[in-house]
C-alpha cells in the first residue's frame, strides 16, 4: 500500500503551498487518513488520486 503525507499531496496538487495542501486535506470531502502518526496524517495514495480525479480533474493527468 502506497501512503502519502501532506508533502506528497501538495506535489500531487501541482506544488501548492504546504498550508494550502493542509487546508484541502482537512476538508470534509477529502478521504479519511489511514493513520495519524507523530509526523502527521497519512493517506492511501490511491484514495488521494481518486479524490483528485473527481474534484480536480485538470490535475488528474488521465
Amino acid at each position: 500500500m502506497d501512503l502519502v503525507g501532506v508533502s506528497e499531496i501538495r506535489e500531487m496538487l501541482g506544488n501548492v503551498s504546504r498550508q494550502r495542501a493542509s487546508v484541502i486535506a482537512n476538508q470534509r470531502n477529502f478521504p479519511e487518513p489511514v493513520a495519524v502518526l507523530a509526523m502527521g496524517k497519512v493517506w492511501r495514495k490511491s484514495d488521494v488520486e481518486a479524490w483528485i480525479r473527481e474534484h480536480r480533474p485538470e490535475l488528474a493527468g488521465d
